[in-house]
């Protein structure tokens, strides 16, 4: 089931997120299927504790930015756009060194809400959190 309402170019969509909290931490938009989106981001200085291993809040704004990407190509774009409304992660396993890939799939997409599951991973495919997002779908 396709669910984009207009075609996902990864290009432009990494042109949009320049000068922001995205860019800043490295985060890359890397695939786009009929039904996710894909992005992944470095495990490094900017996105570490003082532990050494990679900040819950890295986790969040990697699950957020990638959902919430996806959640406007989910809409027309002319008449509507979104934003978050409410955000839970799940961490079960750290990370310290190398890539996270998020993969971002709708669980519902309504007119006014849609509610986004994203799974983040380690470059071996292991689970590093789980993260639901819901959007809210607002008139322009």
């Amino acid at each position: 089931m396709k669910i984009w309402q207009t075609d996902i170019d990864l290009n432009v969509v990494t042109d949009r997120a320049k000068n922001t909290m995205s860019e800043y931490l490295g985060i890359e938009f890397t695939e786009v299927g009929a039904d996710y989106l894909s992005a992944r981001m470095p495990v490094d200085h900017k996105t570490k504790q003082p532990v050494g291993i990679m900040h819950g809040g890295a986790s969040c704004v990697l699950a957020e930015t990638v959902g919430s990407t996806a959640a406007q190509f989910c809409v027309d774009r002319e008449k509507y756009y979104c934003v978050g409304l409410d955000i839970n992660t799940n961490h079960v396993r750290a990370i310290r060194e190398g890539h996270v890939i998020a993969k971002a799939k709708p669980f519902h997409l309504g007119k006014s809400t849609q509610v986004w599951g994203i799974e983040i991973s380690n470059e071996q495919g292991q689970l590093i959190s789980i993260t639901r997002l819901t959007m809210a779908v607002l008139a322009k």
